[in-house]
């Protein structure tokens, strides 16, 4: 799998993107991406440590959590 990322003016019609995108020959999906919103962050963190949540692994979890809330408001 390969990903393309493509940066935005401020005031850019995401989802006019997304739908032009989707329409191209190969492009399975397209999700959008805020680097300034912790939430997507949020979400990308309780993806990758799905499986660990499964096994009982609560402390990557809360240390990947700690690492976002503490990375944003560092800025």
């Amino acid at each position: 799998m390969k990903y393309l990322k493509i940066t935005t003016e401020e005031k850019a019609d995401l989802e006019a993107l997304k739908n032009a995108l989707l329409q191209l020959k190969g492009v399975d999906s397209v999700e959008i991406i805020d680097d300034e919103n912790p939430d997507s962050e949020l979400k990308k963190a309780f993806a990758k440590t799905k499986e660990q949540l499964k096994k009982g692994d609560y402390e990557t979890l809360v240390n990947d959590i700690f690492d976002i809330l503490t990375k944003n408001n560092s800025k």
